[in-house]
């Protein structure tokens, strides 16, 4: 019995060394894109070395502030997600290698991720590691101390890479996106029934950080197509209250709804939609159409 124990450990082992890293996908009609685990290899090869060789090769890290950080970052691990279809990504992770090399960071203790942009993984990575992490924007790049996130660089930096890990390792960072945390935060601290009342409070905060409709926008995508979708449907609601004046954010609500075939919701809010905007084609559209499949 206990032979057979270890050799189904053995196995199952062996099937997560096994787990390819660049896997690349390609699909018909569209660019090849790795998905899952990465590394500096699979991102110097192929059709991505165009960019991401060029790229690493232009950036001249600020060697003072790598100096400063170069004692520092080896008692941090990293996990960076990317997309390799993404501009962001593109620009700045060749970036980021090229300050971790600068800084001799141990990349052993760097894990990187491609994800997903197709609507059914929306962000997402096939192997899972995405999953609690709040990953809405790319690239992000978490920082760890022993096992604990410390700070984000979100999307891009919001000075430079080097300067603003700095000031995550001097505990001074506040990345882009912060609002999006607070509510990623308040979802996971309160049940959905509560998030309603409670994300009103929050309001006031939001507004202060909140740049614009898109934030909140696309992380409500993330969630919505991640299996989560009364979250990603709270969040699109809130975003309406947060931005009532812009047409998108009741359009973006109610296409929501419409697919989840609540349509009589969908409806009312297609018509806050065109109340903001009357001459709408897409409200107006769309609030026809989603009438006529609620006759059926």
């Amino acid at each position: 019995m206990k032979n057979r124990l270890l050799i189904t450990m053995l196995l199952f082992t062996g099937l997560l060394i096994a787990q390819p890293v660049n896997k690349e996908i390609i699909k018909e009609g569209t660019s090849p894109k790795l998905l899952g685990k990465i590394n500096q290899e699979g991102l110097s090869n192929g059709s991505y070395a165009s960019w991401f060789l060029k790229n690493r090769s232009e950036y001249q890290p600020n060697a003072a502030v790598i100096n400063e950080i170069k004692d520092q970052l080896a008692d941090y691990t990293i996990e960076l997600f990317m997309g390799t279809w993404c501009g962001d990504s593109k620009r700045e992770v060749p970036r980021f290698y090229k300050v971790l090399e600068a800084a001799e960071y141990p990349l052993e203790r760097l894990t990187a991720v491609a994800v997903d942009r197709d609507k059914a993984s929306y962000k997402q990575s096939p192997g899972g590691e995405h999953e609690g992490k709040n990953i809405h924007r790319v690239p992000t790049f978490i920082f760890y101390k022993n096992g604990v996130e410390v700070n984000r660089i979100t999307e891009e930096p919001v000075t430079t890479l080097e300067s603003d890990i700095l000031e995550i390792l001097n505990g001074n960072y506040t990345p882009n996106y912060s609002g999006v945390s607070k509510v990623d935060d308040l979802l996971k601290e309160v049940s959905l029934e509560k998030f309603g009342k409670k994300s009103l409070k929050l309001l006031p905060e939001l507004e202060k950080v909140v740049k614009n409709r898109y934030e909140l926008n696309t992380y409500a995508t993330v969630l919505f197509y991640s299996k989560r979708k009364e979250e990603g449907l709270a969040v699109y609601k809130l975003n309406t209250l947060l931005f009532p004046d812009e047409v998108g954010t009741h359009l973006s609500l109610a296409n929501s709804l419409g697919v989840l075939g609540r349509h009589s919701e969908a409806i009312h809010n297609y018509e806050n939609a065109l109340k903001v905007d009357p001459e709408n084609e897409e409200a107006a559209a769309s609030l026809e159409y989603i009438k006529s499949q609620s006759k059926e």
